[in-house]
């Protein structure tokens, strides 16, 4: 480690030194070029013999400005407008100096009748020659990227900051599998203007004509802020004009670091097609309960508790804590955050939830302040197999998690719920509904502050119907539903979590949010949709089975019972349910036998 650590310090070290002789030579050359310019080609002997006197104080004066500006730490391949600004800045003030100078010793001899003129024209060749020198291969970078006749021919749907950064991206990436063709968008102040030399060839509407007249290859929708229908309406654009590729940027509340990467491209998925309006976050509210704070997510490796994880890392946790048993999900989750957020306080915890030793030496070591509650045991079929489990895990385990919570006072405790507790039918929603109430019971003894939030499916997570007809769809079909009529309310991860941290933010103790899921999708219709996004017809190329209605599943999902109702928040996606009065304490114990 020393080893690739000095060898870099090194090659580092010789950067700078290169860097300096060439901008010794180019300060020369535009200070010799601004007496020829001022003498119209011919210095006259006396400025000829002496000139040199005057480059080595320029020299003494540009150097060391240039390096407390940090010019010699620029990357060449990657400089912007920031790293052009500091050329800017630092000649200006460079050349600012070198006139007070001048003028402070306008009395000596060799500065006697020194033209003012020189200086201006200096300062010109300097900023001209410091800042081509730095812009250089960036420019050279990024034609020989856009003229390469290597990578897929693609257009751009969105010319807004995430177009420009991916296009930034691709033209910087010399072996880049994407060749820029242009942009589409409909902001019409757009039209015709050009981002890096690549120009906006026409509106959404015009992508087939702009497909056929550039050959385009491949679309790449560029708009993390754009609702469902308009993705719709786009990949449905693309269909038309026969594309095969079509992919996407990931929506704002997906990105963990902030920024864009070509990595960051991938397949439009059929949760980017829901038609849902964008979740509007607080952030000031968020981060008014996250930032600076230690907060524990259980059930960290599952769909909800990684992105719950991902999401509350941009608050500025003090630490972040990620409990599982999932020792391989705990591994990959680790390792993203590790990659995407460098700085972060970030610590794994292998626990099992009803380990009441094991999570009472947690709560004693990391003294968490927020608690995010996502451990559960989920699928309706097999918990009806296995029902103790069942209680164990997601009655018990939310029973030692609470009461530790409370011990070690926390501030809040945010149980994550299902409409599948409303009404339940079902083994796994009669467990869930049991630790709504109990976390209404336990906020009644002060303290912490104890919520649930309950929402609908979540699309593409683990178990969920999404990876199941990816696999069905990849073997070649059929794709098995369990009846034509069943629905189900569903959201996208990122979505939910953002919701979750709002309503958290909103949390007196003792409510039980629930969160505006929009209108119910048939899961046939969702497997269709799949099927096309696959590249095939549904019931042609792949057909659709039905398999008949499964124990304790319901066709419709429920949010409220027909007595709750709903009392609205400030945020229109986030409503409180009219909860009837909890049991008191001791019969809610005795009624769980515990």
């Amino acid at each position: 480690m020393m080893r690739a650590f000095t060898l870099e310090g090194i090659r580092n070290s010789k950067r700078v030194v290169l860097l300096l002789l060439a901008d010794a030579l180019l300060i020369s050359l535009a200070l010799y070029g601004a007496f020829l310019l001022r003498f119209d080609g011919q210095i006259p002997p006396p400025w000829a013999n002496t000139w040199l006197s005057y480059l080595w104080i320029a020299l003494g004066v540009k150097i060391p400005i240039f390096y407390a500006f940090r010019l010699y730490r620029m990357s060449w391949a990657h400089v912007s407008f920031r790293e052009l600004l500091s050329v800017f800045l630092a000649v200006g003030l460079s050349s600012s100096l070198l006139g007070t100078i001048f003028f402070l010793l306008r009395g000596e001899q060799i500065l006697w009748t020194f033209p003012r003129s020189i200086l201006i024209l200096d300062y010109v060749l300097t900023l001209f020659l410091i800042g081509g020198l730095r812009s250089g291969k960036r420019i050279q970078l990024g034609l020989s990227s856009r003229f390469s006749s290597k990578g897929r021919r693609v257009l751009l749907v969105g010319a807004g900051n995430a177009g420009d950064q991916i296009l930034r991206a691709m033209l910087r990436e010399t072996r880049s599998l994407y060749l820029p063709i242009g942009f589409a968008d409909d902001d019409p102040t757009k039209q015709g203007i050009a981002l890096h030399g690549v120009r906006v060839l026409g509106k959404r509407s015009e992508i087939p004509q702009i497909v056929k007249m550039y050959g385009v290859e491949e679309l790449i929708i560029s708009m993390p802020a754009a609702s469902s229908r308009v993705i719709r309406e786009t990949v449905e654009l693309g269909r038309q004009a026969r594309l095969t590729q079509i992919k996407i940027l990931p929506g704002l509340h997906q990105l963990v670091s902030g920024q864009l990467g070509l990595s960051d491209i991938r397949e439009v998925q059929p949760e980017d097609l829901l038609g849902r309006e964008p979740v509007h976050m607080e952030v000031h509210e968020i981060q008014s309960y996250l930032k600076d704070k230690v907060v524990l997510v259980t059930g960290a490796s599952g769909s909800i508790g990684t992105e719950l994880c991902r999401q509350i890392a941009k608050f500025s946790p003090s630490k972040l804590l990620a409990l599982d048993q999932d020792e391989t999900g705990q591994f990959y989750l680790e390792q993203e955050l590790r990659e995407k957020l460098p700085s972060l306080e970030f610590q794994t915890i292998i626990a099992d939830i009803r380990d009441q030793t094991k999570i009472e030496q947690v709560f004693q070591q990391y003294r968490p302040q927020v608690v995010f509650h996502a451990a559960a045991y989920k699928h309706v079929p097999l918990m009806e197999i296995y029902p103790d489990e069942a209680v164990k895990n997601n009655i018990f385990g939310t029973l030692t998690m609470s009461e530790t919570a409370l011990k070690w006072r926390a501030e809040k405790f945010v149980l994550i719920s299902t409409d599948k507790a409303v009404n339940p039918t079902s083994v796994m929603g009669a467990t869930k509904r049991a630790a709504e109430m109990m976390v209404q019971v336990l906020h009644r003894r002060g303290g912490t502050k104890f919520t649930a939030v309950r929402f609908g499916n979540v699309l593409g997570s683990r178990g969920s119907v999404i990876p199941i007809f990816r696999q069905q769809i990849k073997r070649g079909g059929p794709v098995t539903v369990t009846h034509e009529d069943m629905q189900r309310y569903v959201m996208v991860a990122s979505e939910a979590v953002a919701l979750v941290l709002q309503a958290g933010s909103m949390s007196q103790g003792g409510e039980v949010f629930v969160l505006d899921m929009g209108d119910p999708i048939k899961i046939v219709d969702l497997a269709r949709e799949l099927i096309r996004l696959s590249g095939y017809e549904p019931d042609k190329d792949i057909p659709i089975v039905f398999t008949g209605q499964r124990p304790g599943e319901k066709f419709f999902e429920e949010l409220l019972t027909a007595e709750e109702g709903t009392v609205a928040t400030h945020h229109r996606q986030i409503f409180v349910a009219r909860m009837g009065e909890a049991p008191e304490e001791a019969r809610l114990r005795q009624q769980l036998g515990k």
